[in-house]
């Protein structure tokens, strides 16, 4: 079935150079099948309007297009269309829920959103391994309200150090923030175990899904998180569109970030009142089109099967593992067995973006850099890494490329 899927992509028809194109970027951003790509040209051909109030066609059909997106979001991760809103990237989605403690922690947002505010007395919990995006928006709020941030560390293995859980996440701990699967390192860490700890201390979840949701089932409403946040173009979808999910409870009663039109009840020259989620965090015009592919892009996910999905990329970690490990002077960060296809790597004696230049050269494009996770990188005594990450386009030759292009560096750059 994946074989046949690559012919979705047209983008992998593309040429570099003399080469085919092997894309193993996917943890950076996904490909969009052509179906996608038909949606949000046919939505600007045929229905593109302003959504909700709007009196004419158009505003009625561009409407259900953006509605039936949270339908079918809704259905990949559980839970109901009014826990989804919709946001330009995960970034703002974890911020959204950020700031939205931090105006509370200052007093907005009346008597409801005070079961979200923070205080000296009060910590805040990530992990080593969390993209920057779930760990700078953490820490500008224990600036704000003064409580104290901790996190988890991580293991030579690259797995969350469990071993002071209960002293890390205490009865202090108001937020605990976490990512589902490190971006560096592919590593699924046990939900299960960090919820429960959080329920015992009464601190609210926060899980950073943009790795796990396009490659695994997941069902928020089943790992019993508060809020969790995705983006829509590591799952085939568009660019500029983010996800948060939440509790309806919860999110009804925090307070929004950005405001303006779209997401009032009543307006008055002295004071605003807010809708309900998801609109009262949807001020402005909205990335009606984005929601439209998104969609399709979901409803691809489904009929594949995303344990087919998870099965199939995990079959190809093996690949890129496996061949790595026959290569001389190549270091792999981390060797957890619960994965996705994601394999970061030093290899001795090369930078990594002289590392990403050369495979390119033999068209297989990779990710190099620190990720957006420097801390982790610092953590295994790195600056930098060449990332691979698979998705259901990648086939076995994409990864046996990739191994022989990288079997060729450290002799190419005079390092072996």
């Amino acid at each position: 079935m994946f074989s046949r899927l690559r012919n979705d992509f047209p983008i992998l028809d593309t040429r570099i150079g003399e080469s085919s194109l092997s894309y193993l970027d996917s943890g950076a951003t996904s490909q969009k099948p052509q179906c996608v790509i038909d949606t949000f040209t046919e939505y600007y051909a045929q229905r593109n309007a302003a959504v909700h109030r709007g009196a004419h066609s158009l505003a009625v059909m561009a409407t259900d297009a953006f509605e039936a997106g949270r339908e079918a979001v809704a259905n990949l991760v559980g839970g109901s269309p009014e826990q989804v809103v919709w946001t330009k990237n995960a970034t703002e989605a974890l911020n959204v829920v950020a700031l939205g403690l931090d105006r509370a922690s200052h007093g907005l947002g009346g008597e409801a959103a005070q079961r979200f505010a923070l205080g000296p007395d009060d910590s805040i919990v990530v992990t080593e391994m969390e993209h920057h995006a779930n760990l700078v928006p953490w820490q500008q709020l224990a600036q704000s309200t003064g409580a104290q941030l901790r996190w988890i560390p991580v293991t030579d293995s690259g797995e969350l150090d469990l071993s002071d859980l209960d002293s890390i996440v205490d009865e202090t701990t108001k937020v605990f923030a976490f990512t589902h699967v490190s971006n560096v390192l592919g590593t699924i860490n046990p939900v299960e175990r960090l919820v429960a700890r959080a329920r015992q201390v009464g601190a609210f979840v926060v899980l950073d899904a943009c790795q796990s949701v396009p490659h695994m089932p997941v069902s928020f409403v089943d790992l019993d998180v508060d809020f969790a946040a995705f983006s829509a173009h590591k799952a085939l979808g568009p660019t500029g569109l983010g996800t948060l999910w939440g509790k309806s409870e919860l999110l009804n009663s925090l307070p929004p970030v950005l405001t303006g039109g779209s997401m009032i009840t009543t307006v008055t020259m002295e004071e605003s009142q807010f809708m309900d989620a998801p609109q009262r965090f949807e001020a402005g015009t909205q990335p009606v089109a984005e929601v439209a592919a998104f969609t399709t892009a979901v409803n691809y996910l489904a009929e594949v099967g995303l344990e087919e999905v998870f099965d199939h990329e995990r079959e190809l970690a093996a690949v890129l593992l496996d061949g790595i490990a026959t290569i001389p002077g190549i270091t792999v960060l981390g060797s957890a067995e619960d994965r996705i296809g994601t394999v970061a790597f030093d290899v001795d004696g090369v930078h990594a973006h002289d590392v990403g230049q050369y495979l390119d050269s033999q068209g297989v494009a990779v990710r190099v850099g620190h990720h957006c996770a420097q801390p982790l990188h610092r953590r295994f005594g790195v600056t930098a890494t060449t990332r691979a990450s698979t998705y259901l386009y990648n086939n076995t030759e994409d990864c046996e490329r990739f191994v022989s292009a990288l079997a060729e560096v450290r002799g190419f750059f005079g390092a072996e």
